[in-house]
């Protein structure tokens, strides 16, 4: 098993958001995509993945077409879509995926929790570098066979396909997104889910509960503020 499993493994050990938490990401999601490209799914692959995720956590079809019906408003405002770096005590590196309607706000409650939290808000370019930036899908493993369809999927970006309680996870660079899509979508295979996450290409091992805690305490802030979308950090979990 490669990085972007042991990644998947101890993400999922983590507490999760409450789900009006994932509700309001994936309706600023929702907001994005069609503003993007458009209000029908057929037309729109960005809009239809993110459909696909708000199935797979269980968000009622009628909120999701009230949100693509409110995004279509044009009188309605965008997010944008603003990524920030930084390092938390002990020398943890730090990103947060943030999608938000007023920038001043949301830097300044980033900063503000960096600050009390003793760590240190970086400049453009500081951090990213130390993550891979990765797309993934879900798919059903029923009938499937994950070495030999990773073996088919290279050709089109994946770089790690393995199995789990949940399916099927494939996952490549993040500028293969589409062209893996467009390939699943042929063969007829269900996308239960898909998205991007940031791999640490390096992680750090803390030694004291102390330590972590100083961390966990930074990254609690921040997955709490609702224009925050993700956080990712070199912690070892």
């Amino acid at each position: 098993m490669g990085r972007a499993f042991e990644f998947r493994k101890a993400r999922k050990m983590k507490r999760w958001s409450a789900m009006s938490k994932a509700f309001t990401r994936i309706g600023k999601d929702i907001v994005m995509a069609v503003k993007d490209g458009g209000p029908d799914p057929d037309a729109n692959s960005r809009l239809r993945a993110v459909i696909q995720n708000a199935k797979a956590v269980n968000m009622p079809k009628d909120n999701v077409e009230r949100a693509i019906k409110r995004a279509s408003d044009k009188s309605l405002g965008d997010f944008k879509e603003v990524l920030f770096e930084g390092y938390a005590p002990h020398g943890i590196a730090i990103l947060v995926e943030t999608a938000t309607d007023n920038n001043t706000r949301t830097v300044a409650n980033v900063r503000s929790y960096f600050n009390k939290c003793n760590g240190s808000l970086g400049t453009s370019g500081s951090v990213e570098f130390m993550f891979d930036h990765t797309c993934n899908f879900r798919i059903p493993a029923e009938g499937l066979d994950p070495e030999e369809l990773e073996l088919e999927m290279i050709d089109f970006g994946a770089e790690e396909v393995f199995a789990d309680e949940d399916g099927i996870l494939i996952y490549g660079a993040f500028e293969s997104f589409g062209a893996i899509q467009k390939e699943l979508e042929a063969r007829g295979l269900e996308i239960l889910s898909s998205g991007f996450e940031r791999i640490p290409q390096v992680t750090k091992e803390l030694t004291s509960e102390e330590e972590i805690a100083d961390v966990e305490k930074l990254l609690e802030k921040l997955e709490e503020d609702d224009d925050v979308q993700n956080v990712y950090h070199s912690m070892q979990e």
